[in-house]
């Protein structure tokens, strides 16, 4: 099953065992547990610590389960077989459940454990072998559930599992079922799921932030603007701090990044992960899943700027960087938001998989249009994009690809006008022509929406000057209309948005503020406010 590289990696993560482990197979005739037995036997020859049992009939085959042998309560389940994506899940939970500690804090490990919910809580998490969000969810509640007794966790391939996916009307990935019901929707990390289970962790997370001193730098958003912001202006010798709703933004949604110059290809969760540690390398007071919801200017020049959270906390600064960045742009149509994820979706590469074999649609005819309908055109039965505009604007390498395919149609000068389903999924998409005003319908199952990106800037708009796209507008300084407030990236008026630009522009930004504070009050002067 494992080529003899992986083998050979495989061995080596696997010396970092401490305690035995099994993994309990459930597997029949089909090609695909011959596959899953192939890879168990590959895992076992890796390390002496780990064997192999037959765990006889499940309600998933083919599955397994990773067992701690002297301690059978420690456990997860893989249904299916977790290559692509998810087979850095499944090293992650073979080391953990054979001991090996994880990577994350000890405070957090604590919360974890003493986790003591009224019932036991069964959580399982549809994937896609493609689906770059997933295995942060995997892996997050592998480790709650390795850690927790009360907590347990099966991860199921959706693309294996067709009949119970469509059973469950799951229509996009990952989507998290809790004791049967769905739980949630989306990447999350551990500190996402413990704020949603603790139901007292927002709480006490919002005392520790309001007890804070005030800063230097306070930078809202943790994306590519944000993290390089920080990282400049920790390195001027400045207190300064992080606010961020989810750390790594926008980044941890893409798939895959070929222009960050010097480095030909990644992905963006793994950008993201980068970004984060070499934030963490100097001393910044990273403040992660909190929302901004205003801020208030400095009273008197020189003074102290406030931003207040939606937690209910509040963090005073010298200075605040604004890098919010931006979020994928919806239709606003009816039937959007009611169909989504249940047919409509915002990422191919997720959630493709489960349209194999379907019909769907492309809203967008950019370069993230037309790849998204290259991407789904191998998987789906039938593609057609829809261009608001006349023409596709796409690059024209893409469009020559585009129209090579024979499953896919291409239709300009439309005007999405609804969504259509039954109440349960999507069954039709509805347009109209700009130049003939007649309205026209699509029956298909999927609606992957392309058409660009909104900045997140609404808690903004009676605090700083915002362009007529919501953008905070900026000058070459990266000031904005208030003293002491800069901003970079995606949310400002900066044309371009690229990574490489917004992590230039968080930089300039963070000298920029600095140049402001050492221009101005000094830090003893505001300290009595």
């Amino acid at each position: 099953m494992l080529d003899a590289g992986m083998k050979t990696q495989l061995k080596t993560y696997l010396e970092n065992l401490r305690t035995p482990i099994e993994l309990v197979s459930h597997l029949d005739e089909q090609p695909k547990s011959s596959e899953l037995r192939a890879l168990l036997n590959d895992i076992a020859e890796a390390s002496e610590k780990v064997t192999v049992k037959d765990g006889g009939a499940d309600e998933r085959t083919p599955s397994f389960d990773i067992v701690r042998a002297e301690d059978p309560e420690v456990k997860v389940t893989f249904a299916g077989l977790p290559m692509g994506h998810e087979f850095t899940s499944l090293v992650l939970a073979l080391l953990q459940v054979g001991g090996h500690p994880p990577r994350i804090e000890d405070e957090t490990i604590e919360q974890i454990k003493a986790l003591k919910p009224a019932q036991d809580l069964y959580f399982e998490t549809y994937f896609s072998l493609s689906c770059q969000n997933c295995p942060d969810v995997v892996q997050a509640l592998n480790l709650l559930a390795i850690l927790n007794p009360h907590i347990h966790h099966t991860s199921i391939d959706g693309a294996l599992f067709k009949d119970e996916v469509e059973k469950r009307e799951v229509m996009a990935v990952p989507t998290v079922l809790l004791n049967g019901e769905t739980f949630t929707q989306g990447r999350m990390g551990v500190e996402e799921f413990l704020a949603k289970i603790d139901t007292g962790a927002v709480a006490r997370e919002a005392e520790k932030i309001a007890e804070k001193a005030a800063f230097d730098v306070l930078v809202v958003g943790g994306g590519p603007a944000g993290a390089a912001s920080a990282i400049y202006a920790a390195r001027k010798g400045i207190n300064t701090g992080v606010v961020s709703e989810r750390f790594g933004g926008q980044v941890l949604d893409t798939m895959a990044i070929e222009n960050f110059i010097s480095v030909p290809h990644t992905e963006g969760p793994k950008l993201a992960a980068s970004l984060e540690e070499h934030v963490k390398e100097y001393d910044v007071d990273i403040m992660n899943l909190q929302k901004a919801s205003k801020l208030i200017p400095a009273s008197s020049p020189g003074g102290l700027i406030e931003v207040q959270l939606e937690s209910g906390a509040s963090v005073k600064s010298r200075s605040v960087i604004l890098a919010t960045g931006a979020r994928w742009r919806n239709m606003n149509v009816p039937g959007e938001a009611e169909y989504k994820n249940k047919g409509v979706a915002y990422c191919p590469h997720c959630d493709g998989p489960l349209f194999k074999g379907k019909r769907v649609a492309v809203i967008g005819g950019g370069n993230s249009g037309v790849e998204a309908a290259i991407d789904l055109a191998g998987l789906v039965a039938e593609v057609t994009v829809l261009e608001f505009m006349t023409e596709l604007k796409a690059d024209a390498v893409l469009q020559r690809k585009l129209h090579s395919l024979p499953n896919v149609k291409v239709i300009t000068n439309a005007q999405t006008t609804e969504v259509v389903g039954d109440g349960s999924k999507v069954t039709a998409l509805k347009y109209k022509d700009r130049a003939s005003d007649e309205e026209a319908t699509v029956d298909l199952e999927g609606v992957f929406v392309q058409i660009g990106l909104v900045p997140n800037t609404e808690f903004l708009k009676d605090s700083v000057e915002l362009s007529r796209y919501g953008e905070i507008v900026v000058n070459d300084r990266a000031e904005t209309s208030v003293a002491g407030v800069f901003a970079a990236g995606d949310c400002t008026t900066v044309p371009y948005k690229q990574i490489v630009i917004a992590m230039g522009e968080g930089s300039k930004a963070a000298l920029s503020a600095f140049d402001h504070l050492i221009r101005s009050t000094s830090p003893v002067d505001v300290a009595a406010e």
